[in-house]
């Protein structure tokens, strides 16, 4: 069974930053696609980036030019740079395999607020 630990959320103000970290055990990810997924207000979880493992990475239109997705493979971690925030994007945001997602964490609150 894998692990998934998210840290860095927060409170920020719009147009801020945060870095979210992702810390996995029990799976090594350099044999997985990871993305990362987020729940906003009243809504269902839903993916928003993905990085395989070949190294490249995909966004979903709303997040593009703005979330960048990385991985360490040798430390089994996953991280999202978020810039440019918007209030819409407050959100619980999680990560997991990009297939067959399971195992979720607690994930890591961002609140985008003035």
């Amino acid at each position: 069974q894998a692990q998934f630990v998210e840290s860095g959320g927060g409170l920020v103000q719009p147009e801020g930053s945060l870095r979210l970290s992702c810390t996995v055990s029990g799976i090594a990810i350099r044999d997985v696609a990871m993305s990362w997924y987020r729940r906003t207000p009243g809504n269902e979880r839903e993916l928003i980036a993905t990085h395989s493992t070949s190294n490249l990475a995909s966004y979903k239109e709303f997040v593009k030019g703005r979330f960048t997705i990385s991985r360490d493979n040798d430390k089994n971690m996953v991280f999202l740079e978020m810039i440019s925030l918007k209030p819409e994007d407050t959100a619980v945001y999680y990560c997991n395999r990009r297939w067959s997602p399971r195992d979720w964490g607690q994930g890591t609150q961002v609140t985008v607020s003035s």
